[in-house]
């Protein structure tokens, strides 16, 4: 009943460990390649996307910015044209948000491709994070000084200095300009807080990684036919090198939930030996869920 018959599977799980190696490494790299990132947690998803796939968006993400102005225009006539934040936002937003037509809507976050970065090129649709990571690949590839705002349920971009001058834009909405009063309602509309200077801190690699794979977990735990999906979002956040302790215990559950009785108890077991010095009675109460999913095997 376990054999694993299926012609080629050993080739394609050779495959998934050596783009898991090759995420690994990369998410410890000094500098992060959020774009090779993000396009490995799309083959996971979609195991057709090969190293030349890979490259292809990568090829893109360059074309993009070589249509981008190193010194855009815009400035008043007879001035000298400069690299202000203005300028690049409006540029970005001409390049990205018009002509090539990125943006986003509601029906977008019902689709898994949303958060896939090669699909969102092929696409030009996705949920905020992918379009602000396309705008953010771009700008950065062109020169522009840019990142990301991962305000609370809508994540932006900024350009400029974050503690000096600086704008917000919108890559879901094709790029437009945010106001702090637009940064504020978004804020209230998603978690009745007001907006803090906290929030408007850039977003390093690994922290726009760690939201997408929270998406993805999400999308999946709405739809329980979608396990597989849940379960490989859990394994890549997990190779990342700083990552919540508890996204153990909800692999360990999800395992349990897809009949992998020994592999759930296992992980709980190693879970509960983790907490063990700092939380005895959650370790103890993990035992005994170990213990029960082991029991469902008789």
């Amino acid at each position: 009943m376990g054999e694993r018959a299926e012609r080629g599977e050993p080739e394609r799980d050779a495959a998934r460990e050596e783009r898991r190696r090759q995420f690994a490494a990369a998410a410890r790299e000094e500098r992060p390649d959020l774009a090779l990132l993000c396009l490995l947690i799309g083959a996971e998803a979609d195991p057709a996307l090969d190293e030349a796939g890979i490259d292809a968006a990568q090829i893109e993400l360059d074309r993009f910015a070589g249509l981008l102005p190193y010194a855009p225009a815009g400035s008043a006539a007879g001035r000298p044209a400069h690299n202000g934040p203005e300028v690049w936002a409006r540029n970005l937003a001409a390049l990205l948000g018009t002509q090539e037509g990125f943006g986003g809507s509601a029906a977008d976050y019902r689709r898994l491709e949303s958060s896939l970065l090669h699909q969102v090129l092929r696409r030009r649709r996705g949920l905020p994070i992918l379009l602000s990571v396309v705008w953010m690949e771009v700008a950065r590839r062109a020169g522009a000084p840019v990142y990301g705002v991962a305000l609370p349920g809508h994540f932006v971009i900024g350009l400029g200095d974050p503690g000096g001058r600086h704008v917000l834009a919108d890559p879901f909405a094709g790029g437009r300009p945010l106001t702090d009063q637009d940064a504020a309602m978004i804020v209230a509309g998603a978690s009745g807080a007001a907006l803090s200077p906290g929030m408007l801190a850039p977003a390093g690699p690994l922290e726009v990684v760690q939201r997408i794979l929270n998406n993805i977990r999400a999308w999946a735990r709405a739809r329980p036919e979608h396990g597989a999906v849940h379960l490989w979002a859990l394994e890549l956040a997990l190779l990342l090198p700083s990552h919540p302790a508890r996204l153990r215990h909800e692999r360990a559950q999800l395992l349990v939930e897809r009949g992998d009785f020994l592999a759930g108890a296992a992980e709980l077991e190693e879970y509960a030996r983790v907490l063990e010095p700092v939380q005895p009675a959650a370790a103890t109460a993990l035992r005994r869920e170990a213990g029960a999913a082991r029991a469902r095997l008789n």
